[in-house]
C-alpha cells in the first residue's frame, strides 16, 4: 500500500474515535450531529474539495433516507396497529393457550419471533410483557419451576426480538445496510430466517433452561405485574414506549381472529418472498411477474401490510378514526431519532466514497486477507458497544465494508447484511436504552440483567455470526 493509502486509512481510525468520542464524552453529541460534525472533518482531512463536500453529505443522507425512511415509518405505523388491533396480542395467547409447562418457554419464543417481524425490540417487549407476567405468574402459582419463570420464559422472547430486530429486513438496521451494499431483498430475507432460527433457540428456550434455575430470585415488582396482568386491564396496554397505549387503563381489545392477526403480520413478509419468488422462476416482462415483483418492493409491501393492519385495526378494536391517527402520529415521534442516524450514516458512507477512504479500505483489507464478513461484524458490535447504539454500528460498518463487495448483490452481500446486524446486537450493556428496559421491567439487578440481556444478545451475535460464515461456504 502507499503512502496515501495509510494517510487514509489513519483519517478513518481518527474518524471513529472521534465519532465515539464526541457520543459519549461529558457533550452527549447526539449520534447524528455527531455522524455529521465526523463527515465534514473527514472529507476535509482527507482532501475532498470543499465545493463537493456538501453535496456528498445531502447526497448519501438523501439516497440512504430516500430508500430507507418512508419504509421505516410504515413500518412503525404497522407495528401501532397490530398491538391497537390486539393482534398481536391475539398471536402470542393463542400460541401459548393450553400448552404444557414445559414447552411455554418454546412458545413463547416462537410468539416473539412472530411479532418482532413488523416491531422493534422495545415494542415487541412491551407488547409481550403481560403474555410473560400473566404466564409466569400462573407457572409460579403452580410451582415445580426450576428457577425464575420470568427469567424461563423472558429470555426466549429478549432472544427472538434481538435476533429479528438486528438481522432481518424490514427493521431499520438490516435495511439500512441491504440499501447500502445493495443486497437482494428476498434473498436476504431468506438467509435472514435460515441464520435467525437456530440463532433464536440456542440463545433463547435452550440458554434460557440454563440460566433460569441460576436466577432463582428475579421477579418483577408486584405492582407492575398487576398492571400488566391484572384480571381486569387490558393485557398489551402499557404506560409508555412506542408500543404503549395512550392511556393507562385501555378497555381489553377483542374480536380479532386467530388467523386474520397473523395474516395481518406477514403481509409485507409474504409479500417480499413472492417477489423474489417471481424474479426466480417468473418472467419479469409477464402481467404476473410485474405485479408480484412490484408488490414485493419494500415500500409498496409496507404500505400494503399497513391497509391491510389498518382494516383489522377498524374490525377488532372499534378505535375512531380520531384515535388511530392520534396513535399512528405518536408512533412517528419514537423513529425520528432513527431516521435522524440513519441520515448521518448515509451520508458519512458516501464521504468516505468520495473521499477515497473506501478504496484504500479495500485495498488494505485485500492485501491482509480479511473475511468480509467478519470485518463488518467485528466493526459493527465495536461501535456498537462505544457509542451505545446499535443504529450507529450498522450505518458505519456498512458505509466502511461497502467498497469490499464492490457492485453489492448476490448471496455474499446478504451474508454481509446479517453479519453487521448480528454484530450490533452484541455485548449490549448500560449504555444501550434495551438493556435498562429489561432491568427495570424484570426488576433486576446489574448482575442479573448483564447474565440475561447482555449474554443473550451476545450469544445471538455470536451464533448469527457462525451462521452467516457456515452460509458463506457456498457464496
Amino acid at each position: 500500500m502507499t503512502a496515501h493509502t495509510w494517510w487514509l486509512l489513519l483519517i478513518l481510525t481518527v474518524a471513529i474515535a472521534a465519532l465515539i468520542y464526541l457520543i459519549n464524552s461529558r457533550l452527549r453529541v447526539h449520534p447524528f450531529v455527531a455522524l455529521i460534525l465526523v463527515s465534514v472533518g473527514t472529507g476535509i482531512a482527507a482532501g475532498e474539495p470543499a465545493s463537493k463536500l456538501a453535496g456528498s453529505i445531502e447526497e448519501g443522507a438523501g439516497g440512504t433516507l430516500g430508500d430507507v425512511g418512508v419504509t421505516l415509518a410504515l413500518g412503525a405505523m404497522l407495528g401501532r396497529l397490530l398491538s391497537d388491533s390486539g393482534a398481536t396480542d391475539t398471536i402470542a395467547r393463542a400460541l401459548v393457550a393450553r400448552a404444557e409447562p414445559r414447552r411455554l418457554p418454546w412458545l413463547v419464543g416462537a410468539a416473539a419471533f412472530v411479532i418482532g417481524v413488523p416491531m422493534f425490540f422495545e415494542v415487541g417487549l412491551i407488547v409481550l410483557l403481560p403474555l410473560i407476567f400473566s404466564v409466569a405468574r400462573r407457572m409460579e402459582a403452580q410451582g415445580g419451576t426450576k428457577g425464575s419463570p420470568y427469567v424461563l420464559l423472558g429470555v426466549p422472547a429478549i432472544a427472538s426480538l434481538s435476533t429479528l430486530h438486528g438481522m432481518l429486513p424490514p427493521h431499520p438496521g438490516p435495511l439500512t445496510a441491504m440499501t447500502g451494499l445493495h443486497a437482494d431483498l428476498g434473498l436476504t430475507l431468506g438467509v435472514g430466517i435460515v441464520c435467525a432460527v437456530p440463532t433464536v433457540i440456542l440463545a433463547g428456550p435452550v440458554y434460557a433452561r440454563w440460566i433460569a434455575p441460576r436466577l432463582p430470585d428475579v421477579a418483577p415488582d408486584a405492582e407492575l405485574v398487576a398492571q400488566f396482568a391484572g384480571a381486569e386491564r387490558q393485557p398489551a396496554a402499557a404506560t409508555s414506549g412506542p408500543g404503549a397505549q395512550a392511556g393507562a387503563d385501555a378497555p381489553r381489545r377483542t374480536g380479532v381472529p386467530t388467523g386474520l392477526a397473523v395474516a395481518a403480520v406477514l403481509v409485507p413478509v409474504v409479500l417480499m418472498l413472492l417477489r423474489t419468488l417471481a424474479e426466480t422462476v417468473l418472467d419479469e416482462s409477464s402481467g404476473l411477474g410485474a405485479a408480484l415483483v412490484f408488490a414485493g418492493e419494500p415500500l409498496v409491501a409496507m404500505l400494503a401490510g399497513f391497509v391491510f393492519a389498518l382494516g383489522v385495526t377498524f374490525a377488532g378494536s372499534g378505535r375512531s378514526g380520531e384515535e388511530t391517527r392520534a396513535s399512528l402520529t405518536d408512533s412517528l415521534k419514537s423513529i425520528a431519532a432513527i431516521l435522524l442516524i440513519i441520515g448521518g450514516g448515509g451520508a458519512f458512507k458516501q464521504v468516505l466514497q468520495d473521499s477515497g477512504i473506501g478504496d484504500a479500505i479495500a485495498s488494505a483489507a485485500e492485501g491482509a486477507h480479511i473475511n468480509v464478513i467478519l470485518l463488518g461484524w467485528l466493526i459493527a458490535l465495536l461501535l456498537s458497544l462505544t457509542t451505545g447504539s446499535a443504529t450507529v454500528g450498522i450505518v458505519s460498518a456498512t458505509g466502511i465494508v461497502a467498497p469490499l463487495i464492490g457492485d453489492g448483490g448476490g448471496l455474499e452481500a446478504s451474508l454481509l447484511v446479517v453479519a453487521i446486524g448480528a454484530g450490533s446486537l452484541g455485548l449490549n450493556y448500560v449504555n444501550h436504552a434495551g438493556f435498562w428496559l429489561v432491568k427495570e421491567s424484570f426488576g433486576m439487578d446489574l448482575g442479573q440483567a448483564t447474565k440475561t440481556q447482555t449474554v443473550v444478545q451476545t450469544l445471538v451475535s455470536v451464533l448469527g455470526l457462525a451462521m452467516a460464515l457456515l452460509l458463506s461456504v457456498f457464496a
